[in-house]
């Protein structure tokens, strides 16, 4: 065992309730995966296919729903074959399956008590057709990774709902979800050109093969003869077919698509429209081709205030009528909820609780337009009874594009943002339904007439263009009587939507667990039982996804209700949405940051000490902790802005003993000396070769501890020259602090960074000085990223009173030369610094070092520019809003710039990458493949680390862009300019 190898019992939950939770997982789940499962799976599959830990099971038990239930096993298959054999072998065992994407479905459906099947982490990719008109796409992809990549094209699919930068394309078939725009006119159903799927029997449909329907004759004659019974008799009975269409008239997902039998004229036809919200229950979806629409990017909006719900929603129909893309509904909940979101008015925390706005939003292809759309705005503004509660409050028409940005922002945070807002130790419910668009005004007076007499305060949004609306409640699962007032409200809530107003019970987040024992009250039973004579034409054995569309238990909704222990305040407001999980660069590695929030809830839910907890806590030190990169892009991507990063950072100094803070601090005590040792040791290894040192550093690792000792890496940098520019201080109009890191390593190149620095800034009559001693001092990130505290401290207070010295207090700004530098002064240092020396730091100006070089450009003159170049925005930029001047820095040297669709952080993070290395190689896996995909001239970051990381999962030499700069402001022989 390494010598400093962490206790797992410093990660033990403090103070929990004084009895285990009714839900907690059973102690005879601690072992995992119990056999012959485990064995028949791992001999069928291989072992780094099947996940069988209890951490692994706990971590895959929660969605974004109120549900909770733990696998045997999860699955994570490479393929279809792999696919094909799971569904093989679950008919011969007769186990059960669930398919699981990005896991923001908020009724359940994403979860299973047998064999759970991961189908988001090797199903990623698009495939632009026919110039943008069509996208061929893996299911695992995201919706807006899939957006992107057709908005070069000026064309979008037609699906746009509020969880796009997580919910995965395939997810949004398997649940038909549509969004803000899409109504019934550009779901799924509609733009789906194609599919290609899997069945329960193993049996593979690509609908686009003009054999398609031969092959599947073939294949399964029995199904296919089911299926056309089914339709003839559909089709003759004219009463049930004529409900049918009227029940998609409006929004619905309750149940399965039975127009399917109307529009589909063969069984292969006929599937491709029941495989359209069926939620895993009739096959897996490996693939589709959607038609696109067009990107009308000409976009107008106003955010109205109202004094009252249903004076909102009557003025709903008006601006549909003037052709309006989107009309979204918030009422006076959701808007004081949303001031826990960046950039939302803190005064609408004061706002007045009936108040409600209507987010407006119109999009047209060109000026002429787009103008006739805001004339027609405006003449419905004049006659509507508006009301302006908070100084923040416009209620006009407008075109900026941030204004309308920071609209849309506070509107899709409603779940989360509500949800973030809720009592702690409440479950979250998400209720979705549509009635007829003119009824809207009505159904908002009932509901709330409704929640008021249950002892619900609910938070109302939605999309109310199409009579759609969304609700929230919040309740404590652990409480009997909660549960039950919950259900009072839902069987009358049902009642009332569909006797009163012949409503959906789903409008598009499908049918899920909580509505699937309401399927007969909306359908009545003759449409209810073609449901259930379609499921077992499809699936006979019952193996997919059982209880999840139809489920005959009237107490089906209260069943694996999941109770929401406090755990540590920055993780409480979780409601395990799953928003942070494509940005988390562990994601495909052990956790993402919603796991490490649902593990640690299990730990809470246990008896102290139980064999699961143990078991728990044993994988949590790898898998959420030292996997952890820290970087923090889980905060930007949460809408309430949780920081798990920030926790696993906490954790590491909570596992520190006091030998290996004291240490720290004693190290950041005599930083110059070990910066001068560190970067000899650099140089002597750039001597002696990679392999000797790597052989050196592992050994170091075995014997130490793996997560504490950086192991050398092939390709590392040289070593820095000692001596830095000289450079006067007299007519500087900036201070140059030159990082650490960019002291140690050698920049490539003839032109070092700090010399490319110095050089652009007097080519452009902005002198810049660099402080004599500067060695010895630090932005305090290593000791931040690493939790330890006491070094932090030293660290973080000896740069911002050296920096407050040498920018004379402030009058000069600070130009630091490596992203996460620059945030680590800027921000990261300030909980760490003495009062005395915060009122210091907030007279400091930090620059980044690209902020300084986009602020020169007008002053440069390029001599030369290279065809192409692609970038690497790090994570520190995403935090400082600095990506843009990368993007200017880099236009000014390349005539072609390229970000890849899939960049993201590169878990290098200082040496975290030195640390774990399979992290780095996981994160970067699909930006280095975009990378690789084709030549470019110059690979460009601003952060040395970033660079080194992104070097090793490409090949390529990635460097600063204020070395590019430099090379292309550079005069040519004999020109003197400059």
């Amino acid at each position: 065992m390494p010598l400093l190898e962490p206790d797992p019992d410093a990660l033990r939950p403090g103070p929990r309730p004084e009895a285990p939770a009714a839900d907690r997982v059973p102690e005879d789940r601690a072992g995992g995966t119990p056999e012959p499962l485990r064995g028949d799976l791992i001999a069928l599959l291989g072992s780094d296919k099947v996940l069988t830990g209890i951490s692994d099971l706990v971590r895959y038990a929660s969605d974004a729903s109120p549900y909770r239930f733990v696998p045997r096993v999860v699955v994570v298959p490479e393929d279809i074959d792999d696919v094909s054999a799971v569904l093989s072998y679950a008919h011969g065992k007769g186990r059960e399956v669930v398919f699981r994407a990005a896991g923001t479905s908020l009724n359940g459906q994403a979860q299973g008590e047998d064999i759970l099947v991961d189908v988001r982490r090797h199903w990623t990719g698009v495939e632009v057709l026919d110039g943008g008109a069509r996208a061929r796409i893996a299911p695992g992809t995201t919706l807006a990774r899939a957006n992107a990549a057709l908005a070069r094209h000026g064309r979008v699919l037609g699906p746009d709902p509020a969880s796009a930068i997580a919910c995965t394309v395939g997810g949004v078939v398997a649940n038909n979800a549509s969004g803000m725009t899409a109504g019934t006119t550009r779901n799924a159903y509609v733009t789906l050109a194609s599919l290609t799927f899997v069945l329960p029997t193993g049996t593979v449909v690509d609908t686009a093969e003009p054999d398609a329907d031969e092959r599947l004759a073939h294949a399964e004659p029995a199904l296919c003869a089911g299926l056309m019974e089914l339709k003839a008799e559909i089709e003759a009975d004219a009463a049930l077919a004529a409900r049918i269409r009227a029940k998609y008239a409006i929004k619905n997902t309750n149940g399965y698509r039975l127009d399917a039998f109307l529009d589909g004229s063969t069984p292969v036809g006929i599937l491709r429209g029941l495989m359209v919200g069926s939620e895993g229950t009739f096959g897996f979806i490996s693939e589709v081709v959607f038609d696109t629409l067009p990107l009308d990017r000409r976009v107008s909006a106003a955010l109205l205030f109202f004094g009252s719900l249903p004076a909102a929603a009557a003025a709903v129909p008006l601006f549909t009528a003037a052709g309006a893309s989107a009309v979204e509904l918030m009422d006076g909940n959701t808007l004081h909820a949303s001031v826990s979101v960046e950039g939302v008015p803190g005064d609408w925390a004061a706002l007045p609780g009936p108040t409600t706005a209507l987010l407006v939003e119109f999009r047209a292809p060109d000026e002429a337009t787009q103008e006739a759309c805001e004339e027609k705005a405006r003449a419905v503004l004049r006659n509507l009874p508006l009301v302006a509660p908070a100084p923040s409050v416009t209620n006009s028409l407008t075109r900026d594009q941030r204004t309308v940005s920071g609209y849309w922002k506070a509107r899709k945070a409603f779940v989360t943002a509500v949800g973030g807002a809720r009592p702690s130790g409440t479950t979250l419910i998400t209720e979705d339904f549509a009635v007829p668009p003119e009824r809207l005004a009505e159904a908002c007076e009932a509901l709330l007439e409704l929640q008021t007499r249950h002892g619900f305060d609910a938070a109302v949004a939605g999309h109310a263009a199409h009579g759609n609306l969304h609700f929230l409640l919040a309740f404590d699962a652990s409480r009997q009587t909660d549960v039950e007032r919950y259900a009072a409200f839902m069987d009358e809530f049902c009642r009332l939507t569909v006797e009163r107003f012949d409503g959906s019970l789903k409008a598009e987040h499908a049918t899920g667990r909580n509505i699937a024992p309401f399927l007969e009250l909306e359908w009545g039973p003759r449409a209810t039982e073609l449901m259930w004579r379609t499921k077992r034409l499809i699936d006979p054995d019952g193996v997919l996804a059982p209880r999840v569309v139809l489920d005959r238990d009237p107490r089906a909704h209260v069943r694996g209700l999941k109770t929401i222990p406090r755990v540590e305040a920055i993780a409480d407001p979780c409601i395990e949405c799953g928003f942070c999980e494509p940005t988390c660069p562990s994601r495909d590695v052990t956790t993402t940051p919603r796991q490490r929030i649902v593990l640690r809830r299990e730990m809470m839910r246990q008896p102290d000490g139980s064999p699961v907890e143990d078991g728990l806590l044993e994988a949590y030190g790898y898998d959420a902790v030292d996997t952890c990169a820290g970087d923090s892009t889980c905060k930007l991507a949460c809408p309430v802005g949780i920081d798990t990063g920030a926790l696993m950072k906490t954790f590491r100094h909570v596992r520190h003993s006091p030998r290996e803070e004291k240490a720290a601090a004693l190290a950041a005590r005599n930083f110059r000396a070990l910066e001068s040792a560190a970067r000899l040791a650099v140089a002597a290894a750039d001597r002696t070769g990679d392999r000797w040192v790597t052989a050196a550093t592992r050994a170091a690792r075995r014997a130490v501890r793996p997560d504490l000792v950086p192991e050398w890496l092939p390709r590392m940098p040289g070593a820095a020259a000692p001596a830095l520019p000289g450079t006067a201080r007299v007519g500087a109009v900036a201070v140059y602090y030159p990082a650490c890191v960019n002291r140690v390593f050698a920049s490539p190149g003839d032109v070092p960074l700090a010399r490319a620095v110095v050089t652009v800034s007097e080519r452009a009559g902005r002198p810049v000085w660099i402080p004599e001693d500067v060695k010895g001092t630090c932005c305090a990130t290593i000791w931040h990223s690493k939790g330890y505290d006491a070094g932090n401290a030293v660290m973080a207070n000896r740069i911002v009173e050296a920096a407050w010295g040498w920018t004379a207090g402030g009058r000069l700004p600070l130009v630091v030369d490596a992203s996460s530098c620059t945030l680590g002064i800027a921000r990261e240092v300030v909980p760490y610094l003495t009062p005395d020396n915060r009122e210091l730091h907030a007279e400091l100006t930090v620059v980044d070092s690209l902020v300084w070089a986009a602020e020169l450009l007008p002053r440069l003159t390029v001599h030369r520019t290279l065809r192409s170049a692609v970038l690497h925005p790090t994570c520190s930029m995403r935090h400082l809003g600095d990506e843009a001047q990368l993007r200017l820095v880099a236009k000014a040297c390349a005539d072609e710039v390229v970000v890849p669709d899939d960049a993201g952080c590169c878990a290098f993070a200082g040496d975290r990458g030195m640390l774990h290395r399979e992290l780095t190689e996981s994160a970067t896996r699909e930006e280095a493949r975009f990378v690789t995909s084709r030549a470019f001239d110059a690979h460009l970051s601003a952060n040395r680390m970033c660079e080194v990381g992104m070097d090793h999962a490409t090949g390529r030499g990635y460097y600063s862009a204020l070395i590019a700069l430099e090379h292309a402001t550079r005069p040519s022989t004999g020109d003197r300019s400059g």
